[in-house]
């Protein structure tokens, strides 16, 4: 079982990560620099894609990532969603995953709607230190490596089917009733 990291500032080497995604690596690190507390706008699909989830079912997602799989990539807050770095491609794989496993149409209040942001998409990242964004744009797992681990669409699908029968207690038996009369047979001869 993993704990948690407690890295909510990007270090250097992280910072290095993140501007690596940009097409001008050391423009996105000068502006980084001049300008330490402002959010950036990066690409993904060749270093990460982002999955982007409702607050608390990211945050339960999250949860499970930590306390009964692999841990996480880095991990942000803005605009009342949950970031989830993931490897790049999951953006393209992971719609189908989650309709295959059925958790698109039929139980669409078990599993809220992802966003999956990949190649054509960017996103936007809050600030190494916390700053000047809007809102509660934080870090929850902070890039901390210039490669850090990201999950791929599998982990990421398994967290979100965890987090969701987490949310969703669900039964293959129907509710007992409780008018029936229940005969103790285990003294029977």
């Amino acid at each position: 079982m993993s704990s948690e990291p407690n890295v909510t500032r990007v270090t250097s080497d992280g910072v290095d990560w993140l501007a690596s995604a940009g097409a001008y690596p050391r423009g996105t690190r000068a502006l980084r620099e001049e300008r330490p507390g402002a959010p950036v706008v990066l690409p993904c699909g060749t270093v990460f894609d982002v999955v982007s989830a409702p607050a608390i079912f990211g945050r339960r997602m999250l949860d499970r990532l930590w306390e009964d799989g692999p841990g996480s990539g880095p991990v942000a807050v803005f605009r009342g969603r949950v970031l989830l770095f993931s490897a790049p491609g999951t953006a393209q794989r992971l719609p189908s995953l989650l309709a295959w496993e059925e958790w698109g149409s039929n139980r669409t209040e078990a599993v809220p709607p992802l966003l999956c942001h990949g190649t054509g998409d960017a996103v936007t990242v809050p600030a190494p230190v916390g700053g000047e964004a809007p809102g509660d744009a934080r870090w929850l797992v902070a890039p901390d490596h210039r490669h850090p681990w990201l999950p791929g669409p599998e982990v990421v699908l398994w967290a979100a089917v965890r987090a969701a029968r987490a949310a969703v207690r669900i039964s293959i038996f129907p509710p007992a009733d409780q008018g029936a009369k229940v005969y103790d047979v285990s003294r029977r001869r």
